[in-house]
């Protein structure tokens, strides 16, 4: 079978919508890329990438173990993104045109897959992130606490769709997963210790994080009531949870303040700051109940309408994320400047 590096290319940035007819044309690496929902990772590997520069920092960097964490971590969510399109089907939730087969395929009720297809590929997934973890552990001397971490990551994997999404534990679990977990975590597994302030200083990016899955359940607040989902959406209601929202976009600006006048970050992390048109251009529609129809120029199916608040949300997290990152390389850089190591330290 021809690889189709294209569709690689458009399941990388958006949920792609495909026929029955065409997903049986597309290569295996395509299949798992669209069953995994493989646009969003990229905020895993942010938080990967965020762990490995707290630990380059810290002189505790090493390639090769910062590798197997990060294909571990991304192996996870994948792994989960498959196991909550398995868990919602077999409940009913996506089934009779549910909102999740709407924005983009959802292997099973598309009838792209069958259940027991669908179950290997989140197998195959989870045994990757598992072996990643083991040899983490593994060459970390089989150490308690990354087998804790192991455990935790793995509760998440299993039972995020049900029932901590059920409950409204589903947003609190996010908040947790992308950042004390992944960067925290990925920071003791990389330097074997933990830092309550690489801890804190997750903060402004998993809030970014938290905003995408809040907005998504924003979207699909009436659906979710209706089928008995108890997002935090459900239970707040909408006016509430955007103004949330709202408050979780600028939170991350005065976070990144707080460790620049600590000197845990140094004045380069300003560089944030490059987010704010971004944000400006995203928060007036937060000030709405969202439209009953599209509006105009607002993107249409495959990751855009009848999203709203959830595209909304991930443009402005990947703005602030990426100004973040590049500017913890940056603060990194000045750190190895010799004239200015000591001030810093």
């Amino acid at each position: 079978m021809k690889v189709n590096f294209a569709m690689w290319q458009k399941a990388l940035n958006i949920i792609p919508e495909v026929s029955k007819e065409e997903w049986d044309q597309l290569d295996l690496v395509s299949h798992w890329l669209i069953s995994t929902r493989a646009a969003v990772l990229i905020m895993t590997f942010l938080s990967a990438a965020l762990a490995g520069i707290f630990a380059f920092r810290n002189h505790a960097f090493h390639f090769v173990p910062w590798l197997a964490l990060t294909f571990g971590l991304i192996m996870a969510h994948a792994s989960n993104n498959i196991f909550n399109d398995y868990t919602d089907f077999i409940r009913g939730v996506d089934k009779d045109n549910y909102f999740r087969t709407i924005y983009g395929a959802q292997p099973i009720a598309s009838g792209l897959v069958t259940k027991r297809q669908h179950l290997t590929y989140f197998a195959v997934t989870a045994f990757l992130a598992f072996l990643a973890g083991v040899y983490l552990i593994a060459i970390n001397g089989w150490d308690l606490t990354i087998w804790i971490l192991l455990g935790l990551g793995a509760f998440f994997v299993l039972f995020y769709t049900w029932p901590l999404k059920y409950i409204a534990l589903g947003e609190v679990a996010v908040l947790i997963v992308w950042g004390p977990l992944m960067i925290g975590g990925g920071y003791y597994v990389l330097a074997h210790v933990w830092n309550w302030n690489v801890v804190i200083a997750s903060i402004p990016y998993v809030l970014g994080v938290t905003t995408v899955i809040f907005g998504k359940h924003i979207d699909k607040q009436k659906l979710d009531q209706e089928k008995r989902i108890f997002t935090v959406p459900v239970l707040i209601g909408e006016k509430i949870s955007r103004y949330t929202v709202l408050a979780m976009m600028i939170l991350p600006y005065l976070f990144t303040g707080y460790l620049i006048v600590t000197r845990f970050f140094t004045p380069i992390m300003a560089i944030v700051l490059l987010a704010v048109p971004t944000f400006l251009q995203t928060y007036p529609a937060l000030l709405k109940p969202k439209p009953d129809t599209r509006p105009e120029g607002f993107p249409d199916g495959q990751g855009g309408w009848p999203l709203y608040f959830a595209p909304l949300a991930f443009r402005n997290n990947r703005a602030f994320g990426i100004w973040f990152m590049l500017g913890l390389i940056l603060d990194v850089a000045i750190r190895l400047i010799p004239a200015t190591s000591n001030f810093w330290r």
